[in-house]
């Protein structure tokens, strides 16, 4: 076990001594209705191990019309939808190299534009420990990933079988160049790498430098505390997402909390906001496999409740905005001002409504303010890890879409269609 770097503990200090504010006493959480769905997908043979995780949204330059929603599916790989859910294409994950080695997983999606004259699709890789590109032209996808990309964590193959191995994902683009930020499964890494164009038009990437979150965590009473996990498992990163205009990065350590730090990965990482569970010591159990929770010594915080995951950011003018996060535990989502001290705004939930279920056990997100097809005011969509209806013995998954004008009405936030171009 890595032990943190003294400049990551005493930021921890600094922000556990300060206190994180709590939501005004007597709030509700708002539910607000989704405006389309993607097909259900199955995590069993049937429905080739399909099990939704991240959407990313890919803005078409000629017509908004005819953007286009891109979702993994582990290892049912990667999908393709139209603006109102429904599937356009599909790729399978790689295949493993070997008998006896670990298939293509893919775990989370993001966009880049404008890098070697074409927009990408990046996705992660979590079951080959490496990065996968593809190509969008005119809302179609392209595999261009060099047949010849490196592992990202790993040195061998047998390594890469542990399943220690890239895991949540962002992109990243500065006037240096194109980057993508990944975590480590069931470690606290999150690693930098600059994409790069490669012979006959494909796309590879190189390490840059990595970082190491806490694994543990000085409370205020003096004791030290280590989420409950599986033995040889650390607290891990998943939700990343960049503040593209001010070079910041936003990671959610999914038993801890939210992490902010310079996109670069330099400087010390800020905890702005804990989850709920936080400081609470608990015991595992070999046998169930599970922990079991003691007293909590209420060093928590207020609005996140275990898992800390997805993360997106709605981009407004002169550097306003929000930072928004999935808070797993309680099915809701966290929002927060993505001004400098990230003041938490409210919270809200993808409930029922017009004949779709809601969104539970959520895990990636994403929102874009601009126009969208008939998401004239902006597109929030989520990972609902409990889709319904239930079909017995299968695990069911999917996507949901709602209005951004309906959660900016719900929580008194704003819309800003002109504010940002995810394309500058």
């Amino acid at each position: 076990m890595r032990r943190p770097h003294p400049l990551l503990l005493a930021a921890l200090t600094t922000v556990l001594a300060a206190g994180l504010a709590a939501p005004a006493a007597g709030s509700t959480i708002a539910s607000i209705h989704p405006q389309a769905e993607t097909p259900a997908l199955f995590d069993d043979e049937a429905g080739g191990n399909a099990n939704g995780d991240d959407p990313a949204i890919w803005v078409d330059p000629d017509d908004d019309e005819d953007s286009v929603v891109v979702t993994t599916a582990k290892e049912g790989g990667l999908n393709v939808y139209d603006l109102g859910g429904r599937l356009l294409q599909h790729f399978d994950a790689p295949a493993a190299p070997g008998p006896d080695d670990e298939n293509g997983r893919f775990n989370n999606v993001d966009t880049a534009y404008g890098f070697a004259g074409k927009d990408l699709a990046v996705v992660s890789d979590r079951g080959r420990d490496q990065l996968r590109f593809y190509a969008i032209k005119d809302g179609r996808l392209t595999d261009v990933t060099d047949p010849a990309v490196p592992f990202l964590f790993n040195a061998t193959q047998a390594e890469v079988n542990e399943q220690e191995t890239g895991y949540g994902l962002t992109v990243w683009k500065d006037s240096t160049g194109t980057y993508a930020l990944v975590s480590r499964r069931h470690k606290t890494s999150i690693g930098l790498f600059r994409l790069v164009a490669t012979p006959g038009g494909k796309v590879g990437y190189r390490a840059v430098r990595s970082i190491d979150l806490p694994a543990s965590f000085t409370l205020p009473n003096g004791t030290t505390w280590t989420p409950c996990l599986e033995p040889d498992e650390l607290a891990q990163v998943e939700g990343m997402v960049v503040d593209q205009q001010r070079d910041v990065l936003y990671a959610a350590q999914e038993d801890v909390g939210i992490w902010r730090m310079r996109a670069d990965l330099t400087g010390a990482p800020v905890l702005i906001d804990k989850v709920k569970e936080f400081g609470v010591p608990g015991t595992y159990d070999p046998e169930t496999e599970e922990c079991t929770p003691g007293a909590d010594p209420g060093y928590g915080g207020a609005h996140l409740s275990a898992d800390a995951e997805g993360l997106t950011i709605y981009y407004r003018d002169d550097g306003r905005g929000y930072l928004l996060a999935s808070s797993q535990g309680d099915d809701t989502f966290a929002v927060y001002r993505r001004e400098s001290g990230n003041a938490y705004l409210g919270q809200f939930r993808i409930g029922a409504g017009n004949g779709i279920d809601g969104a539970e056990h959520s895990d990636g997100t994403a929102v874009l303010n601009v126009p969208l097809g008939d998401f004239e005011e902006g597109l929030f969509i989520a990972h609902d890890g409990a889709n319904t209806p239930e079909v017995p013995d299968r695990e069911n998954t999917n996507f949901k879409f709602a209005d951004w004008e309906d959660i900016a009405d719900e929580l008194g936030l704003d819309v800003d269609t002109e504010g940002w171009d995810p394309r500058d």
